[in-house]
């Protein structure tokens, strides 16, 4: 191919996983999926490698990147079928973000050339703790573990399975739930991209497509070489460091080493913690997503996302450590806030090597909250489940101050608007504001963090699962740090990790961390 048909090509996949992301945007019920935008899509070739995404959740579709080979390997895939899984030992994340992954057969071959795979985060995954991002110790204790399997079988939806997803009685009808909604709109997503794929291949046919993967893959890798050939070769290493687990261990040490030598890198997390008694600890595949993430950053915007980009970039970590976990660790929120710490970590050690390229640190927290009541609390009243991140600082450059209140790194979600917040949930916003001054200071100051307020009209059980608030946003090239982020209940600072009964009327602040400003 030569670059405008391979642009095309590119282009043309990517299109396809845009309008799935439309679709199931269009068909989830929750406003986690509809307004907070909590998902990703995706397209694999036959093996199981990244072809093309769209531009949605890094830690989703790295980690998909890392571990779609094995999912999709030895199974008898046929037309209908369905395959879910949230394990996160088994190409997962954390529980609730659940992956869905269809076949795309070209005619009447036996075989599939290609998987569709939509990943969407579910408020309710079955957690004792309401949002299911408890405060947890032991996998189990963060809700239903699904190992691959199959979700629908030719056509027909694997019941038993279904009546466990949406946590309803054998009696009821599950297909009327609206948490069932939320999942038939990511089959329908991961079902209309492959009926665009198979269109695509009907006029193009399977051997255009088939060349067209081995190019894209061929010039992602070149890009990568390109990348690490224009850097000084190296050993460089940083050493960043998390708060707590929330069961008592603090100061928790991420470490990353970066080896570059010519056109490859590796990357070795040796000298980082151990896996510890908190739900801080992450599989493999969500540390290879941040790493991909950071040298991604560092390409230019119009790279084609597929698996070649990561060819030329090997990971190490030991087996057992905090970025390696061995089951049945828990790891809600390794996917959110360990995976935020590795990006400032890896992103620290490439300040060695190119610190003209690389900016301050960022808020360096998700600030999750998750809330809610179960049924049987709530009178006779429906139970209720909500979960949220919240942005920050956006670290300095050299180019030019952080941006404020944004999202930043391993998540690109939206927040969710108060309109939709305050209609579908017992809460009201009485502030949503910048938290003025609170990047650091600099020749180029960092971003500032957000403060959120909320009133709860009805009683609640809520959990926090938040960082940077002892561990500060670091500054770069003489910059200052941005300021830690904090949570208050009725004006009592909590910890950062933390589950606690709210009544009616109690009010929760939650402040964001800014960013670290860059330069003296």
């Amino acid at each position: 191919m030569n670059p405008v048909q391979l642009s095309i090509f590119a282009n043309r996949l990517s299109g396809i996983c845009d309008e799935m992301g439309a679709l199931l945007r269009r068909c989830a019920l929750s406003p986690n999926i509809k307004d907070r935008l909590d998902f990703s899509c995706a397209i694999f070739d036959a093996h199981g490698e990244l072809c093309a995404q769209a531009a949605h959740i890094p830690v989703h579709l790295g980690s998909m990147a890392y571990a779609m080979r094995d999912l999709v390997a030895g199974r008898d895939w046929q037309p209908g079928s369905l395959l879910v899984v949230n394990d996160p030992y088994l190409g997962g994340t954390h529980l609730p973000d659940v992956t869905v992954v269809a076949p795309v057969f070209c005619g009447d071959g036996p075989d599939p050339v290609a998987f569709t795979v939509t990943r969407a985060h579910h408020a309710n995954i079955g957690a004792q703790a309401p949002g299911s991002m408890p405060v947890s110790r032991h996998l189990d204790e963060e809700g239903i573990v699904i190992a691959p399997q199959w979700l629908r079988r030719q056509g027909a939806w694997a019941m038993p399975l279904v009546r466990r997803l949406v946590d309803d009685a054998e009696t009821a009808a599950p297909e009327e739930t609206p948490r069932f909604a939320d999942f038939v709109a990511q089959a329908s997503a991961c079902e209309a991209g492959g009926r665009w794929l198979a269109a695509l291949l009907a006029e193009r046919g399977l051997a255009w497509f088939e060349h067209g993967v081995v190019a894209l893959n061929a010039y992602g890798e070149r890009l990568t070489q390109q990348l690490l050939a224009g850097m000084p070769d190296g050993h460089y290493t940083f050493t960043d460091y998390l708060d707590d687990d929330g069961q008592g261990t603090l100061d928790i040490p991420v470490v990353v080493s970066i080896r570059v030598g010519g056109e490859r890198a590796h990357v070795d997390f040796t000298g980082t913690s151990d896996q510890v008694a908190g739900n801080i600890n992450c599989p493999l595949s969500v540390a290879a997503a941040a790493v991909y993430y950071c040298f991604r950053c560092l390409l230019p915007a119009s790279v084609p996302a597929c698996a070649g980009l990561f060819r030329p970039v090997t990971l190490g970590a030991p087996a057992g450590s905090l970025v390696n976990a061995r089951r049945p660790a828990a790891v809600a929120a390794g996917n959110v806030e360990t995976s935020s710490r590795i990006v400032d970590a890896v992103l620290g050690a490439l300040a060695a090597a190119i610190p003209e390229r690389i900016p301050a640190a960022s808020h360096g927290t998700m600030n999750n909250l998750a809330m809610g009541a179960h049924a049987q609390t709530q009178g006779d009243g429906p139970g209720w489940d909500y979960y949220e991140t919240m942005g920050g600082g956006m670290g300095a450059s050299a180019r030019a101050a952080g941006l404020s209140g944004v999202q930043t790194h391993m998540t690109n979600t939206l927040n969710t608007p108060i309109e939709s917040l305050e209609q579908h949930y017992p809460l009201r916003v009485w502030r949503y504001a910048l938290r003025r001054g609170s990047g650091g200071a600099g020749l180029h100051v960092g971003g500032d963090g957000l403060i959120r307020e909320l009133e709860f009209l009805a009683p609640a059980q809520v959990t926090l699962l938040t960082e940077r608030r002892t561990h500060a946003p670091w500054g770069m090239a003489g910059g200052a740090a941005g300021q830690p982020g904090e949570n208050r209940f009725n004006g009592r600072l909590l910890p950062g990790k933390t589950t606690f009964h709210a009544r009616q009327g109690d009010r929760l602040v939650m402040a964001s961390p800014g960013a670290g400003g860059w330069g003296r």
